[in-house]
């Protein structure tokens, strides 16, 4: 295999892998990053609120499911 096309193959993959996607929602790579970052905070912080309501049923009644609601909603106005 040539030097020309392991650089090729090489350049496919990492487009494949890091920048395919985020160009299917009009994202860079790091405009991509920091969205999926922030959806990851949002869905932990869901879960250690479903977590502890699902101890103590009076604590964190619709806080799960207001974020989720809330993420929901800005996946599909991605879209």
């Amino acid at each position: 295999m040539s030097d020309a096309s392991q650089q090729s193959n090489r350049s496919n993959i990492f487009a494949t892998l890091f920048l395919d996607h985020p160009a299917t929602v009009n994202e860079t790579y790091f405009g991509h990053m920091r969205f999926a970052f922030g959806f990851a905070f949002w869905l932990g912080l869901a879960a250690v609120a479903a977590l502890i309501h699902a101890i103590i049923p009076a604590l964190f009644e619709t806080t799960a499911s207001r974020i989720l609601k809330r993420l929901h909603t800005r996946i599909e106005s991605r879209h």
